[in-house]
C-alpha cells in the first residue's frame, strides 16, 4: 500500500477565531507566564530573533521542534486543513509554545505563527533537553506543561489526525488504541453514528469495504494501515545510525522497560528502546492502579506509561517503535535485528518483552477478537460496551481492575474464575471493592465454552466445571485477562529458559543452564542476568518474577545498576 495525497479535507472544524475552552485554573498551569529572572537564564542558551505579524515559525510535520518564549508580540498555534484553520491557543509575554513532540523529537501537531510582531527567543530542540536536565526549576514548569498540553490535546481530540471507522471493527479498535497507547490526539468519525460520514466518504471516493481509513495531516490517506505504517506516516521513529554501538538497548517498554531507559539515561548511559505497540505493557491496558506507591487516588496504566515515556525522553533516551525479531548473540558487541533487517550493536541489553494473556480454547475466537473479545479494558472498550452486559475472564489482579472499572459504565459484569475464588490471586482492597459492587458477580468455577454472532460477538455460553451445569447468554463483550505466556520466541535459544519459557535470571540459573549457555566469565551471573553475559530480564518476561507494577518497575531500575558493572568491565 502506498499512501497518497487525495483532495482536499473536508472535515467541519470549530471556531477559527476562539481558543480551545479551559478552565482558569487550568489554563494557568498548561499555559504558565515565567518569571524575568527565568526568561534571562533561557536567553542565555537560547536565540533571540524578531518576528513579523504571519510569519510562520513552525510549519505542521516538522521534525526536530524549538520552542519560543515571548518576550513582546504574540504567537497562535493552528491546526490545518486545506480548506480552515482551527486556533488552539495564543502565546503571549512571558509565555512559551511546545508540548511532549519536542522531547521526544516526533513531528509537530500544529503550525506555529506570529499573530503580532515582537520578538520571541528560540530555543533548539538539543537545548530544551539541556535545560530540563539542568535547570531543576525551569524542568518542573516546561515538563508539567508539556504533558498537560497533550493531555488536554487527547481530552478533546484534537490533532494531525482524523480516524473514520466502525465500532464494529477490529482494526477500527486496533488504531484507536495504538493512537491512544502512544498519547496521539485524534479526531474520530463513526461510520455508523456520524450523519455527514457519507460526503466525506464520496469526496475521497472511499467505500466502506476500505474502511477504516486514516488521514494522515489532511493529506495522506491510509486505508486500513498496519502500525508500522501509522507510525511511519506520523514521524513516530527517528531514523537509526546502525554502525553506532550503542550502551544500552531495552527491548519492551513496559513498566519494567520504562523504568530501565529512565535510569539509564538519567544516569548517561547512550539508551535506545524499543516497543512493538505502545509504551505500557499489559499494566498499560489497565484502567485503574490503585495500590502503586505515591498515587493514593489511582492512576490509570496508560497515563502511569505516558509518564514514565516523558522521563525517558527527558534524559535523552531514543524510542523506536519497532519489533525486535531475532538477537544475534554469538558476538561481543550483540546485534538487535528489527522486524524491517535493521540491525543495531549494542554492549548491553534489557530484555523486557513481558507476557500475553493467555487466550480462550475456542476455535472460533479469532473471529471475535476485537469485536467483541477484548485483552485490555481501558477507555477506548469501554466506549464499547456502555449500559451493556459484559464479561471479565479471570482471577488477577488486572481482572478485578477491569471488573470495578467497566462497572461504572456497563449495565452488569460478570466475573468469571475457575477457581473457588480470589483470595490467592488477586489483592484484598480488590476483592472488597468487587463484593461492595452490585453491579458485579462473581462466578467461581465458572469458563466460557462457546461463541457465537456475525460481523460482531452477539452470545457465549458458560459452563460450570464442578456441576455441569451450562447457560446461554446475550451478552456481546468479553475481557479476556488470564494466565500469562511470555514473548521470549524471538530469543532463538540465545538465553536459557524455564518449562514455561520465561527468562531464567541469577541465582535460577544452574550450573548446567550455563555449562550449556559456554558461560565464559569465573563469575556467576549478577541478579537479573542471563546465561548471556551482559544481557538481563526484568518484569514479566522473567522466570520468578512478582506481577506487581513496582516489582517490575524495581527490576528494571535494579539491572541498571549491574550494567554499569558489566560496560566496567
Amino acid at each position: 500500500m502506498s499512501p497518497k495525497p487525495e483532495g482536499d479535507l473536508l472535515i467541519p472544524m470549530p471556531d477559527t477565531t476562539t481558543p480551545l475552552p479551559l478552565s482558569r485554573s487550568r489554563a494557568e498551569q498548561i499555559f504558565p507566564v515565567l518569571t524575568a529572572a527565568q526568561i534571562s537564564r533561557i536567553a542565555a542558551i537560547g536565540r533571540m530573533r524578531a518576528i513579523q505579524s504571519g510569519e510562520v515559525l513552525v510549519e505542521q510535520g516538522d521534525g526536530a521542534i524549538p520552542i519560543f518564549v515571548v518576550v513582546s508580540g504574540e504567537l497562535e498555534a493552528v491546526l490545518p486543513t486545506s480548506t480552515t484553520e482551527t486556533l488552539i491557543t495564543v502565546f503571549r509575554a512571558g509565555q512559551f509554545t511546545g508540548e511532549v513532540n519536542t522531547l521526544s523529537g516526533r513531528r509537530a501537531l500544529a503550525r506555529l505563527r506570529a499573530r503580532q510582531p515582537g520578538e520571541v527567543i528560540e530555543l533548539s530542540r538539543e537545548n530544551v533537553l539541556a535545560l530540563v536536565q539542568t535547570d531543576a526549576e525551569l524542568s518542573e514548569i516546561l515538563m508539567r506543561a508539556f504533558i498537560l498540553r497533550r493531555v488536554e490535546l487527547l481530552r478533546q481530540g484534537v490533532g494531525d489526525v482524523t480516524l473514520v471507522g466502525s465500532s464494529h471493527s477490529a482494526d477500527t479498535l486496533r488504531i484507536k488504541e495504538f493512537l491512544t497507547g502512544n498519547g496521539h490526539p485524534y479526531t474520530y468519525i463513526d461510520l455508523d453514528r456520524d450523519a455527514d460520514v457519507q460526503a466525506l466518504l464520496d469526496h475521497f471516493r472511499i467505500s466502506t469495504s476500505d474502511t477504516p481509513v486514516l488521514i494522515c495531516r489532511g493529506e495522506t490517506i491510509l486505508r486500513n494501515p498496519t502500525n508500522q505504517q501509522i507510525a511511519e506516516c506520523l514521524g513516530f521513529n527517528q531514523a537509526v545510525d546502525e554502525t553506532q554501538v550503542r550502551d544500552l538497548i531495552v527491548i519492551g517498554a513496559g513498566p519494567s522497560g520504562l523504568a530501565a531507559a529512565v535510569y539509564g539515561a538519567s544516569e548517561g548511559l547512550d539508551v535506545l528502546f524499543l516497543e512493538t505497540h505502545s509504551p505500557g505493557g499489559q499494566a498499560g491496558s489497565t484502567s485503574r492502579i490503585e495500590n502503586y506507591l505515591g498515587f493514593p487516588a489511582g492512576i490509570s496504566g496508560n497515563e502511569l506509561a505516558g509518564r514514565a515515556y516523558a522521563q525517558a525522553q527527558k534524559f535523552g533516551a531514543q524510542m523506536l517503535l519497532a519489533n525486535a525479531t531475532h538477537l544475534i548473540c554469538t558476538q561481543i558487541p550483540y546485534v538487535v535485528e528489527l522486524e524491517n533487517g535493521t540491525r543495531i550493536p549494542t554492549r548491553a541489553i534489557v530484555i523486557a518483552t513481558g507476557a500475553r494473556y493467555r487466550k480462550l480454547a475456542l476455535e472460533n475466537l479469532s473471529r471475535f477478537e476485537g469485536v467483541g473479545v477484548y485483552y485490555g479494558a481501558t477507555f477506548v472498550e469501554a466506549q464499547l460496551c456502555s449500559g451493556e452486559e459484559v464479561v471479565v475472564v479471570g482471577g488477577g489482579n488486572a481482572a478485578g481492575q477491569a471488573a470495578v472499572f467497566l462497572s461504572e459504565s456497563t449495565k452488569h459484569v460478570y466475573l468469571l474464575i475457575r477457581s473457588t475464588g480470589l483470595a490467592d490471586t488477586m489483592s484484598r482492597y480488590l476483592i472488597r471493592r468487587i463484593e461492595e459492587t452490585p453491579a458485579i458477580t462473581l462466578l467461581p468455577h465458572t469458563e466460557i465454552i462457546a461463541l457465537e454472532g456475525t460481523d460482531h460477538l452477539e452470545r457465549l455460553t458458560w459452563r460450570n466445571n464442578q456441576t455441569g451445569e451450562t447457560e446461554e447468554k446475550d451478552i456481546p463483550h468479553v475481557f479476556v485477562m488470564t494466565g500469562a505466556i511470555p514473548n521470549t520466541d524471538w530469543l532463538a535459544g540465545c538465553v536459557a529458559l524455564d518449562n514455561k519459557g520465561f527468562v531464567k535470571t541469577g541465582p535460577d540459573l544452574l550450573p548446567e543452564d550455563l555449562s550449556i549457555a559456554h558461560w565464559p566469565l569465573a563469575r556467576r551471573p549478577y541478579l537479573l542476568e542471563t546465561s548471556l553475559p551482559g544481557v538481563f530480564a526484568a518484569g514479566d518476561v522473567r522466570g520468578g518474577n512478582v506481577k506487581r507494577v513496582a516489582s517490575a518497575v524495581g527490576e528494571g531500575s535494579i539491572a541498571i545498576s549491574f550494567v554499569h558493572q558489566v560496560l566496567r568491565d
